[in-house]
């Protein structure tokens, strides 16, 4: 499985990468995505949705089953990837980078750190 050093990532298996103006961007992992198998539909949020950590933020259906996503973070959505609604199978092919769900501006106290680092991340899935 692919674990991006740069990434934090949750239980859950979204991924998480800090971007340079402070927003949060956000996806799930390569296992999540070949747990799930061939996506085929993807529901995102309306940018300027804010949500609680741990909240449904999408929702991911693929030909095995249907999946939450749920907010690493505390924010507001300023961004969604409009790609995923007419090619949701982003999602298998590029997890880490065309397949990403949401940006999101953190709400006041988020730190990265308190979520898994690669090295820990591997050990969860392992």
């Amino acid at each position: 499985m692919n674990v991006p050093e740069h990434l934090r990532y949750t239980e859950e298996h979204e991924w998480v990468e800090v971007l340079d103006d402070g927003q949060v961007r956000v996806g799930i992992t390569d296992y999540a995505q070949d747990q799930l198998g061939d996506v085929v539909y993807v529901e995102l949020p309306e940018p300027g949705t804010e949500f609680e950590k741990g909240a449904m933020v999408a929702e991911v259906e693929s030909t095995k089953s249907v999946a939450e996503v749920y907010a690493p973070l505390t924010g507001t959505v300023t961004a969604v990837n409009s790609q995923l609604v007419d090619s949701p199978d982003l999602v298998n092919r590029d997890p880490y980078g065309e397949g990403w769900f949401v940006t999101m501006t953190p709400s006041d106290g988020f730190d990265p750190e308190q979520l898994l680092d690669a090295a820990a991340y591997t050990r969860l899935i392992e």
